[in-house]
């Protein structure tokens, strides 16, 4: 590892034992790696659209949205221009040792129980589709946070992956695929992005029908949604990409925004978007508050930069896990439809957590 990258790691090891709020992240198939540090451990609210910083929202748009000010940070980048650095080899592994608060078994149950009354939900026509989530929290022994996030680095290159710590709140990370959108110049660009199957050396791969009717869904309503903010909006045809060790399908939406003042409307139409909630999207977060079972907290909101050097990036928080001492929690979720099978969203969900937990170990 170069000189620059290992200083870098040094000083964010600084700041994580310090306990100062603090972010760093890396945007999706990019070199640059930066952190920002708040001068204080004061909790600050977003208050307006037009703040400049790093904003962290949870999935209820009703809870408060924590904001890291640019003007309250120190910030200290640098360029990872090779990934090869951060091989796995120079990388102390955690040895972590899994030790599961709740019993598989009931983790199981509930799940399936729950998809099964989406499914029935559905086909009674009170939605289209809605999107169950599951936490599964365990004990976890000699928890590496600085290599963690160096292994999601190397991971997930194509990922927005970052590291979230503030006192009165706790420390998040992960690696989310899914763009909420960017926002520069005026031009604005964002992703309808859903289906999962194992990565299995190809994207060259065959989605079933409930796949594609959940990734058009997606796609729908963001146009729906995008009418009266955005003009010339285009949409690419579905796409198969990777993301770490899944496949998802994508489309890409771009077009412009209709006034500059109108990037708060633009994320209330897009957030909660069906890929983490369902449609009608006030049907199913009806239902997900109803029968989930546990807060989602930040699991499934949005983070990123917020007029950053005149540009706007926020991402979706998938992929993404929670360190509260030597506990950590999995978020993991899929999308349910009508040709859901009850036993095969679990194994989707089984296989989304050991995907996270391979990072951990």
């Amino acid at each position: 590892m170069s000189e620059e990258i290992a200083n870098f790691f040094i000083e964010l090891e600084r700041v994580y034992q310090s306990k100062a709020p603090f972010v760093v992240f890396r945007k999706p198939d990019e070199d640059l790696v930066t952190a920002f540090v708040q001068r204080t451990k004061e909790l600050y609210e977003l208050k307006s659209y037009d703040e400049m910083g790093f904003v962290f929202a949870p999935f209820n748009s009703q809870e408060k949205k924590v904001m890291f000010s640019f003007n309250e940070c120190d910030s200290f980048s640098v360029s990872i221009r090779n990934i090869k650095l951060l091989e796995t080899n120079e990388i102390q592994t955690n040895k972590s040792k899994f030790e599961n608060i709740e019993e598989p078994n009931d983790l199981k149950e509930k799940h399936i129980a729950i998809v099964q009354k989406a499914i029935d939900f559905i086909k009674n026509k009170n939605a289209q589709k809605i999107v169950l989530s599951r936490k599964e929290t365990f004990e976890i022994e000699n928890l590496n946070v600085i290599d963690t996030f160096k292994n999601m680095l190397n991971s997930y290159k194509n990922a927005f992956v970052y590291l979230w710590f503030h006192p009165q709140v706790g420390l998040w990370m992960g690696a989310t695929p899914e763009k909420l959108l960017t926002v520069e110049k005026g031009n604005f660009k964002t992703m309808a992005l859903a289906g999962t199957q194992k990565y299995q050396g190809t994207t060259n791969v065959v989605w079933q029908n409930k796949e594609k009717q959940e990734q058009q869904y997606v796609t729908e309503f963001i146009l729906n949604n995008l009418k009266e903010s955005v003009e010339n909006l285009e949409a690419s045809e579905p796409f198969t990409v990777q993301a770490g060790n899944l496949v998802h399908i994508r489309t890409d939406i771009s077009g412009k925004l209709k006034s500059a003042n109108s990037l708060e409307n633009l994320i209330y139409s897009l957030h909660p978007t069906p890929a983490v909630c369902g449609l009608p999207t006030a049907v199913a977060a009806a239902f997900i508050l109803q029968h989930e079972g546990y807060d989602r907290s930040f699991y499934a909101g949005y983070l990123g930069e917020l007029n950053i050097h005149k540009a706007t990036n926020l991402f979706v928080n998938l992929r993404c896990v929670q360190a509260e001492s030597s506990l950590v929690s999995i978020y993991v979720g899929g999308g349910i439809t009508a040709d859901s099978i009850p036993e095969n969203e679990w194994e989707e969900t089984v296989f989304k957590a050991e995907v996270m937990k391979k990072v951990l170990s």
